[in-house]
């Protein structure tokens, strides 16, 4: 079962009481980047959906999209589900629902616990290309080294390491301490 913040349960409790589950306005105390972070996490869950507005019908808006044009928030079936609340008829959406467009990037779809992680491959050209390949020379590579080929600081490069090669990518960095070079990363050759 989803776990639901207080403030979550409130949005989607109020929406199953509106016509057509519009889950707008939301509670007075969610306001400005508080309220579009805990939007962006329901409709990643899929809690919440972003449908076109009507606004002729009078449909409060979340977000402008153009042109006079806007979308609502609307409780899912699944946002329903995750306070008790059984939708009236599990095979029809709320009107309006359409796949509106969603401004900055798409939201991850969580993966079932055991899942294996997706396979990514990184873009050639790019500075983390580069780390990469300097990793997998047959001498490794140092933390200068890599700064001096990217431009970017060393925080960055162990950053980059940690996060985008071994939790992204799922590389296997290894590193040992070389008489007269210091510490050396590597990557296996592949």
């Amino acid at each position: 079962m989803t776990q639901l913040s207080d403030t979550q349960a409130l949005i989607l409790s109020v929406a199953a009481q509106r016509p057509e589950r519009i889950a707008l306005p939301l509670p007075e105390s969610l306001r400005g980047g508080a309220a579009a972070k805990v939007v962006g996490a329901m409709i990643a869950k899929g809690l919440l959906q972003e449908v076109d507005a009507d606004l002729r019908k009078g449909e409060p808006m979340w977000r402008e999209t153009g042109e006079g044009h806007g979308v609502t928030l609307v409780a899912t079936d699944a946002g329903l589900a995750a306070i008790g609340v059984e939708p009236e008829d599990a095979n029809t959406a709320p009107v309006g629902a359409t796949d509106a467009p969603n401004e900055g990037p798409a939201p991850e779809t969580p993966s079932e616990p055991d899942a294996a992680p997706k396979a990514r491959t990184p873009r050639e050209g790019t500075k983390q290309a580069t780390l990469i390949a300097m990793l997998r020379a047959a001498d490794g590579a140092t933390i200068e080294e890599i700064t001096a080929a990217t431009g970017w600081q060393s925080h960055t490069v162990r950053g980059a390491m940690a996060g985008a090669l071994k939790k992204k990518l799922g590389l296997e960095v290894t590193s040992e301490k070389v008489e007269g070079r210091g510490r050396i990363y590597r990557l296996p050759a592949g």
